[in-house]
């Protein structure tokens, strides 16, 4: 038997692996425990019929195609989700705009930071029960102030209506997430050079050429941060739609998200519940990759020195 080198170990880069090493099992381990091992057994599971009481079966693509060109309801909820997906832009844009107003020399504006970031660090089953009740027809504020203006007589059934419901929970999470997107953008705003706007003032540009050509290039990576958390956010609202819906009236606001729960643990369809998880992951995995192409494909990346 050859003899170990213990020289091997002497060195201090061999040291400093297995202490690296060392530190990272225990973690790689939980992940791969509650990550990696139920995410390959989903994916299993979507091509089996498997049932709490039956023993598993192959079922190849049945569950696939059942969803594709059988449930209509599948189609409704991957709609509701790129729509609320869709508001993403739309509250980065407010964000931005509070942003660039609450980086500006104006009076109290640590106040107004604070109280618009306030709404993010409340818990979202809080923030589904606040809106719940600012929409409720009777007792809710906002059909309070409406009949008080007399611009209705009566309340308006804003979360009971096919129309209004999905609109409605996409104003409370827009609401919910502002806060966190402004203070990303605003760190990205402190961050960026004064001179730049000073050289190009005096070059000429207006305020509108300096935002154009200055802000937004700089902010690039961050916007697209906030893109991605807006994709997230659109792929696990489940607690905020389930507190103030629970996917209806009827399939209005049910999202991919929600669809899964209520096929697994309410329809007992495992199988066809893992299933819907692996398009959700796809195309989570998908839009992700495609808005970083968008961006130019190096958004977020960390510079390091060479």
């Amino acid at each position: 038997m050859a003899r170990l080198n213990w020289e091997f170990f002497k060195r201090n880069r061999t040291r400093q692996l297995l202490l690296i090493w060392l530190f990272l099992i225990p973690s790689l381990a939980i992940f791969t425990l509650y990550r990696i091992i139920p995410l390959f057994w989903n994916g299993v599971l979507s091509f089996q019929f498997w049932s709490p009481y039956e023993e598993a079966k192959f079922a190849g693509l049945y569950h696939y195609e059942e969803m594709f060109f059988h449930d209509d309801v599948f189609w409704t909820v991957l709609w509701n989700t790129v729509l609320l997906m869709g508001s993403a832009p739309i509250g980065i844009a407010l964000a931005l705009l509070i942003a660039v107003l609450v980086n500006t020399p104006i009076r109290g504006r640590e106040i107004y930071r604070t109280i618009v970031f306030m709404s993010y660090p409340v818990m979202t089953v809080a923030v589904g029960i606040i809106w719940q009740w600012l929409y409720n027809e009777k007792v809710g504020l906002i059909n309070y102030i409406l009949i008080s203006l007399g611009i209705i007589d009566k309340g308006i059934p804003f979360l009971g209506s096919f129309t209004l419901a999905l609109p409605c929970v996409i104003l409370a999470s827009i609401w919910q997430v502002i806060g966190f997107y402004m203070i990303i953008l605003l760190t990205g705003l402190q961050n960026i050079d004064p001179t730049l706007y000073e050289v190009a003032a005096v070059d000429g540009a207006d305020t509108w050429m300096r935002f154009r050509k200055i802000t937004l290039p700089l902010l690039k990576p961050l916007i697209f941060l906030c893109f991605v958390i807006g994709i997230i956010n659109s792929f696990t609202s489940f607690d905020l739609v389930f507190v103030m819906t629970q996917g209806g009236p009827g399939h209005a606001t049910d999202l991919l998200i929600t669809r899964i729960y209520n096929v697994a643990f309410k329809l007992s369809k495992f199988d066809y519940a893992a299933a819907l998880t692996v398009i959700n992951f796809l195309f989570f995995l998908a839009l992700t990759l495609l808005a970083n192409k968008v961006s130019g494909g190096e958004a977020g990346a960390v510079q390091t020195d060479k």
